[in-house]
């Protein structure tokens, strides 16, 4: 990733994931997903408040990279539509609860977020 003071990362080959981090327990996987794919280093966890608060660098970055990843935790899809608000339209998108994960019934455990993982890692390499 570039560093500059603008905070872009408009240049290279650039993997963002900007994760719901709701108030659900899919939530949690969903953040704890982008970490962790950031700490593998199959992309950069980014933020979507950012997004969501109208961060010109930021929509920049998301806007610029060449791939970004959209995880919503649930149905409600609220990471997807605050990309769409700001005009960011290409990204791959899922939600935890596509992978056989309850909303409400599902601690954030180490297997849940591997899961996530694995699935959010094979949409990116394909």
């Amino acid at each position: 990733m570039p560093d500059n003071k603008n905070g872009c990362a408009c240049e290279g080959d650039v993997k963002l994931i900007f994760p719901c981090s709701g108030a659900a327990d899919v939530g949690e996987i969903s953040d704890r997903t982008a970490r962790d794919m950031t700490a593998r280093g199959y992309g950069k966890m980014f933020c979507l408040a950012g997004v969501g608060g109208n961060i010109s660098s930021i929509i920049a970055s998301a806007k610029g990279a060449d791939h970004v990843m959209v995880i919503d935790g649930c149905g409600l899809e609220c990471a997807k539509r605050t990309m769409e608000e700001r005009g960011i339209e290409k990204f791959l998108h899922f939600r935890v609860t596509d992978l056989g994960i309850e909303k409400s019934k599902s601690p954030a455990t180490t297997e849940r977020i591997n899961k996530v993982v694995d699935y959010a890692k094979s949409l990116l390499t394909e």
